[in-house]
């Protein structure tokens, strides 16, 4: 029993490491080769003193040490590779990684150092794929008639010396490619290689046959972008809200234009169709009713009964008719005999 009460107690300092969830980040994280990282990791308040550490591999006592808060030579970070920043304030600190390549591809671990034999260190665990291609940071883009709109395509570092070329979607004679310096302008497009990462494409004086779909173009590779193109905010209209007063600015629609016989012309081929729509539509309405009538009067028995009543009580008035003239005769011609 007190062997067990011991190792209970070895146990303790385990538990922040895997139930309490000391230190949290993204799993996983995907970015192209020659660009760079940044991972958030969050930890809880009693760790804003400790000491945070980045570093590669998935078990801590065969895990490559890439950068530590008590490392003086993680000071500078735009000179190094790896560099971490500790936020005590907003209880994050964060790990940022320049350049990558395919080969940085792997796992990697968010750490807060406890220190002690007994001690175990809270971390947490992230996947970083690093891969080659292209990318688009917005594939759908919108503007008004007469404004531009901006594209930027992102490619890996293997695609820093391609041809770029911006092209319209099923017309390959449209395409734009970049000259030596990386770029080509004209009156409506404007493309800029910065010729580490960003290829940007610049839509001038929207107009509305340009709306349509796209093809950023690097080396062999390919993304779609859709450009859609509204039109101009209309500035003509008359305001409903208040009345306009003397000291207001206030637009007016344009009249209205005449009715001219030439217009009446020019509409009266629609008037005459939408008279031989409405004939047309009225005698299939009047033809669909007598249809539903004849049926209604042939499927239904107690219509057919009634009529055939109607036609016998007809029938049976005529003869009670007749028998009342014959007997008003016979009474007139006993009365002549008896005078």
């Amino acid at each position: 029993m007190q062997h067990f009460f011991i190792f209970t107690l070895s146990l303790l300092p385990w538990i922040p490491a895997f139930l309490c969830g000391g230190v949290t980040t993204v799993e996983e994280h995907a970015v192209l080769e020659g660009k760079s990282l940044t991972v958030p990791c969050h930890y809880e308040p009693q760790y804003a003193s400790y000491v945070k550490y980045w570093c590669r591999g998935r078990m801590r006592e065969f895990c490559t040490s890439l950068a530590r808060t008590d490392d003086p030579g993680s000071a500078d970070p735009a000179e190094a590779k790896v560099s971490i920043f500790d936020d005590p304030v907003q209880l994050v600190f964060t790990v940022t990684m320049q350049d990558l390549k395919e080969e940085d591809s792997g796992w990697y671990m968010c750490g807060v150092e406890i220190g002690g034999v007994w001690s175990a260190d809270v971390v947490a665990y992230t996947n970083v794929k690093v891969i080659h291609g292209l990318s688009v940071v917005n594939s759908r883009l919108s503007g008004e008639e007469g404004s531009s709109v901006t594209v930027e395509c992102l490619y890996s570092e293997r695609y820093r010396e391609s041809k770029k070329k911006w092209c319209r979607s099923g017309d390959w004679s449209s395409c734009l490619m970049t000259g030596s310096e990386g770029s080509y302008e004209d009156n409506s497009v404007a493309i800029s290689d910065d010729r580490i990462g960003t290829l940007t494409i610049t839509l001038k004086k929207l107009q509305m046959r340009d709306a349509g779909w796209y093809w950023c173009s690097v080396g062999q590779q390919q993304i779609a972008v859709h450009v859609q193109v509204t039109p101009p905010a209309s500035t003509t209209a008359v305001s409903v809200m208040s009345p306009a007063t003397p000291s207001q600015s206030v637009a007016y629609l344009p009249p209205p234009k005449p009715i001219t016989k030439d217009s009446w012309n020019g509409h009266s081929h629609i008037l005459e169709s939408l008279l031989v729509c409405a004939s047309l539509m009225l005698l299939v309405g009047l033809a669909v009713f007598a249809w539903k009538m004849w049926k209604l009067h042939k499927q239904d028995p107690r219509l057919r009964r009634m009529e055939g009543m109607k036609v016998r009580l007809s029938e049976l008035s005529g003869d009670v008719g007749d028998l009342q003239n014959v007997v008003f005769l016979n009474k007139n011609s006993q009365s002549a005999h008896m005078c």
